[in-house]
């Protein structure tokens, strides 16, 4: 596994991954639901989608929109064995093990978090233009 700043770093480098936000119906589910409930849909979709050898429909998997995990999948390049290979550098073709499992669900909270962040940073920007 790779040291997740390298990883933030990298991604931050690629056009593809770097355009990946929450928005709409997707970040209105995560401030529904709260982040503890969304990270508890990570372990899941983690363990029933990726954990496998061989995952179903691997590299198609995970859908663009529908959930805000999905889109931190794509967002941090979780989203399939090879994604997790290349990014990563979690081999395919074996099951993953639990620390990669957690790892995984560790750095969707941080993607998760940075956008939460983002969101808090625009109201306070908005809320001091507006006062002034």
């Amino acid at each position: 596994m790779r040291n997740p700043n390298e990883v933030f770093s990298a991604l931050s480098k690629s056009a593809f991954r770097s355009r990946f936000r929450l928005q709409g119906k997707d970040l209105d589910y995560l401030h529904a639901k709260g982040l503890p409930e969304i990270l508890e849909h990570a372990r899941n979709f983690v363990a029933k989608r990726l954990a496998a050898a061989e995952p179903a429909n691997d590299g198609k998997q995970t859908p663009f929109r529908g959930h805000p995990v999905f889109v931190a999948q794509h967002a941090t390049a979780c989203c399939c064995r090879s994604c997790l290979q290349q990014w990563h550098r979690i081999p395919k073709s074996r099951a993953l093990t639990e620390a990669e499992q957690t790892y995984i669900v560790d750095v969707l909270e941080r993607w998760l978090r940075n956008e939460l962040g983002k969101e808090d940073h625009n109201e306070s920007a908005n809320s001091v233009a507006s006062d002034g």
